[in-house]
C-alpha cells in the first residue's frame, strides 16, 4: 500500500527484455542500506518487488501483465521514474490509499498554466472514467492528485509547483501516456451493487447510491 507521495525520482539505469517479461534497474537517493530484498516500491505507481540491491540502486523484476497494463514497457536507459516505498503502520496519510495496482494508461492531451499551478488534461477509457469524482482522488504516475473537472473522455488535475518539482509529471508531453489508479473505494462500491455507477463517459452525470438503496441493502 502506498500514499501517492514520491519519495525520490529516480533514474532508470537499464531496462532488459526477457522471455519471461522484464528486469528493471533504478538508480536512486533512496537509502539503500534501509531497504530490504523482497520490499515493495512503487516504480511510476507501479508495484514492484525488489529483488536485487546495489550501489545506489536496486533492481525488480516486471510480469509480462504488468508491461501489458502499465507504461514501464516503454522505459529505456536514462528515464526519470517517481519512486515510493510502501506505506507503514503508524505513517501519516499524506495522500489517498494508493495500491499500485495500475488500472489503465491515459494520454496527455492538454496542459497549460492556470495560476500557480499546471492544468493537466488526459483522457481515459470510459471503462475507468467511470470510477473517477470530481474532488475525488486519483493517481497519476503514482502521484496523489485531485480531479478537478471531468468532461466526456477526459479529466482535469491541477499540479502545484511543488509536485511539478519534486516529480515526473512535468516531463510529460502532449500525446504521452502515464499510469492512471483510480479510487478502490469506487471499485469496492461497484461490485457490491453492480449497474449503480455510471458506465459511459457520456451518460449523465448521476447514479442511483441514494439513503433508499443502502437501506435496502442493510447499510442503514
Amino acid at each position: 500500500m502506498f500514499t501517492g507521495l514520491i519519495e525520490d525520482v529516480g533514474q532508470v539505469r537499464d531496462f532488459s527484455r526477457r522471455h519471461d517479461g522484464a528486469r528493471l534497474l533504478v538508480a536512486t537517493a533512496l537509502p539503500i542500506a534501509d531497504m530490504q530484498l523482497g520490499e515493495s516500491i512503487a516504480v511510476n505507481g507501479v508495484c514492484l518487488t525488489v529483488t536485487s540491491l546495489g550501489d545506489e540502486a536496486f533492481s525488480a523484476d516486471i510480469s509480462p501483465e504488468t508491461l501489458s497494463c502499465s507504461t514501464l514497457s516503454g522505459l529505456r536507459s536514462g528515464n526519470r521514474v517517481n519512486l515510493e516505498r510502501a506505506l507503514r503502520l503508524g505513517d501519516r496519510l499524506g495522500g489517498h490509499l494508493v495500491c499500485g495496482h495500475v488500472d489503465g494508461i491515459a494520454r496527455l492531451v492538454d496542459k497549460r498554466r492556470d495560476g500557480n499551478a499546471m492544468r493537466m488534461t488526459f483522457r481515459l477509457p470510459p471503462e475507468y472514467l467511470q470510477y473517477l469524482v470530481v474532488k475525488g482522488s486519483v493517481a497519476i504516475d503514482g502521484v496523489s492528485l485531485t480531479v478537478n473537472l471531468i468532461t466526456g473522455e477526459d479529466f482535469s488535475v491541477a499540479v502545484i509547483p511543488h509536485s511539478l518539482v519534486q516529480t515526473t509529471l512535468d516531463d510529460c508531453k502532449i500525446g504521452g501516456s502515464v499510469n492512471v489508479e483510480t479510487d478502490m473505494i469506487a471499485k469496492y462500491v461497484q461490485r457490491l451493487f453492480p449497474g449503480h455507477i455510471v458506465r459511459s463517459a457520456s451518460a449523465p452525470a448521476h447514479n442511483e447510491l441514494d439513503l433508499d438503496m443502502l437501506a435496502k441493502h442493510g447499510f442503514l
